[in-house]
């Protein structure tokens, strides 16, 4: 994230940002899109099977896909969950890199390339078969928890995002982290707590804004 970017831009209301897309040309939207939630999806692509390369593809054809819904997309949460939304061209995009596999490709583990065939195109030849809600559920939350990380980090001072990442991230025994960081153990105690509460609130917000 840039430096001067305004923290409560990071996860910019979803139906605000959907509205703008419906601009082709607006490219200050479509890039906090992108950014936004590109690593959702190639998250979510690499854990149904796919190579990194092939995330990339369903990365890139998930954003045109995006785009060429946009004039017929109804930016209202009343026209259903944008979760969803993002989920279904998700899914179609990751089902069509597994049909572009090669028979010959698919049939590594020694089956007929009729097994294999039937196994990599015709058991997800209907998008819906292919099952990625629990897989699609936890990279969103996992986006979700480094997004309001994020947002913390720019309401503590650097010292108390040290502590957070130290003790939280890295667990570090507290010993350790109040000699590297020339603080006291109460210190290192308190930071994580606010850190902690802060953290709790923009979670609730974005859950908020991006269910």
């Amino acid at each position: 994230m840039a430096p001067d970017q305004n923290p409560d831009e990071l996860i910019p209301t979803h139906w605000s940002l959907i509205g703008r897309l419906k601009d082709l040309d607006d490219q200050q939207g479509w890039r906090q899109f992108y950014d936004t939630y590109w690593r959702l999806v190639f998250g979510v692509a690499i854990k149904s099977g796919l190579t990194e390369a092939e995330a990339q593809d369903v990365v890139q054809d998930t954003m045109v896909s995006v785009s060429q819904k946009m004039p017929q997309f109804k930016a209202e949460p009343q026209a259903g969950s944008f979760k969803g939304f993002l989920l279904a061209i998700t899914r179609r995009r990751i089902v069509d890199q597994f049909r572009k596999r090669s028979p010959q490709a698919a049939a590594g583990d020694g089956r007929s390339d009729e097994t294999a065939r039937t196994s990599t195109i015709e058991t997800i030849a209907d998008p819906a078969s292919l099952n990625l809600d629990a897989v699609w559920n936890l990279e969103w939350e996992k986006n979700l928890m480094n997004a309001a990380v994020e947002r913390v980090k720019r309401q503590v001072n650097l010292k108390q995002a040290q502590i957070y990442d130290l003790y939280v991230v890295k667990q570090w025994p507290v010993k350790k982290i109040a000699a590297t960081l020339g603080v006291n153990i109460g210190q290192v105690y308190l930071a994580k707590h606010r850190f902690a509460c802060l953290l709790k609130k923009e979670i609730q917000r974005l859950k908020e804004k991006m269910d």
